[in-house]
């Protein structure tokens, strides 16, 4: 693994609106940085392959103990919640996508620090954005980067059952809109009729115990890009159970969404080489570590602590508790600090996108970076 530094595209910009992306700059700062690069070898990418596709085996191994086990309190997940939930589960009701995000410099097992299993971002940059910078910049390499074909497979899937879905967001963020919008364009091209809804324009028709849209039309399918945490406990949350829509991602979903499952990991496969020694507040870990939100997002109320060095992060979260996690050193790269976004889409590996910040938290600003590989 090599960070190279390169000339960026003198449209740059343009060649990014031209695909959708308006959001590469954020708050006056470049958000999409085509100054640098990574490059892996094939070998190394057959290993993040592997990484992700076990880790995706553990999480769903881990939800059907949390569900057997009744460890829901342990998660701060509602009790009114956990019927609907385990009925998610018992259904085998579909996961269109999640992202693991991996501590890795190209040797040794990668180091899961989190799974974004409900509401991930940064998804039209990997899928779309950097492949055709990998065209105009580096024609001769590959890509870890089947996203694209993997969403519209799933959508060819899913359209069986459901041949319109609403997808829903917050309005007012232009790069949810991003994420939705590519998905919404990967649905139509899949044969689904997509509808656009800001999150709270959703409403309730109390008598067909329903909920519907601004013309009054029953929503039956709807994808959210809204945490599940927040959607329980919004006014209409506990009529979910009663309208039974088809939600991507499912109910099922907390369970993984929560970095909760961070510790039960630890405590189902102690040891594994993909995973790191975590613990709930109960428990605190001996040495180094970085305790984390149950619920929080962008890289919020992180704290790092390294003997006397401490490392945090401002934020909201930390009401439902934390969890402690071992500190594992990211890549250092002359002061870059690269995270590995590994996708699942349809339950298998997809490809990956990577995030680097000047320090090791990542946040909501932090800069995406393509890659490309070669041939061994």
């Amino acid at each position: 693994m090599q960070r190279l530094v390169r000339q960026a595209r003198a449209d740059w910009r343009q060649r990014l609106e031209a695909v959708g992306m308006d959001f590469h700059t954020i708050d006056g700062a470049v958000y999409w940085d085509e100054s640098a690069c990574y490059r892996f070898n094939r070998s190394q990418i057959d290993v993040l392959d592997d990484a992700t596709a076990e880790l995706h085996k553990l999480c769903l191994h881990a939800v059907a103990e949390v569900i057997r086990r009744d460890w829901f309190d342990r998660l701060r997940i509602p009790r009114w919640a956990v019927p609907y939930l385990t009925a998610s589960w018992e259904r085998g009701e579909p996961s269109l996508y999640g992202r693991f995000d991996l501590a890795w410099d190209g040797s040794g097992p990668p180091k899961m620090l989190e799974y974004n299993a409900d509401t991930p971002t940064a998804l039209p940059e990997a899928a779309v954005v950097q492949w055709f910078w990998l065209a105009d910049c580096q024609p001769g390499a590959d890509q870890f980067n089947s996203i694209h074909e993997k969403l519209i497979a799933f959508w060819q899937r899913y359209r069986q059952h459901h041949a319109e879905v609403y997808f829903a967001g917050v309005a007012d963020s232009a790069e949810d809109a991003g994420n939705v919008f590519y998905l919404m364009d990967t649905a139509l091209q899949a044969g689904i009729r997509p509808h656009w809804l800001a999150i709270d324009d959703i409403g309730w028709q109390a008598a067909a115990q329903q909920f519907v849209d601004l013309q009054n039309r029953p929503i039956r399918a709807l994808f959210k890009l809204y945490p599940w945490e927040w959607l329980l406990r919004e006014e209409f949350g506990p009529y979910l159970p009663k309208a039974q829509p088809s939600l991507l991602e499912p109910a099922w979903k907390q369970i993984l969404s929560n970095k909760g499952i961070l510790s039960i990991l630890w405590e189902l496969f102690e040891g594994h080489p993909n995973l790191l020694p975590a613990s709930f507040v109960d428990k605190p870990l001996l040495g180094d570590y970085v305790r984390k939100p149950l619920y929080s997002r962008e890289g919020a109320n992180i704290e790092i602590r390294r003997g006397a060095h401490v490392v945090e992060s401002a934020g909201l979260y930390g009401d439902d508790g934390y969890i402690y996690q071992r500190y594992t050193p990211l890549p250092n790269f002359a002061g870059n600090y690269p995270v590995i976004g590994s996708w699942v889409v349809g339950g298998e590996p997809a490809g990956i996108g990577i995030r680097e910040d000047k320090t090791e938290i990542t946040g909501n600003n932090s800069r995406f970076v393509p890659h490309f590989f070669v041939e061994d």
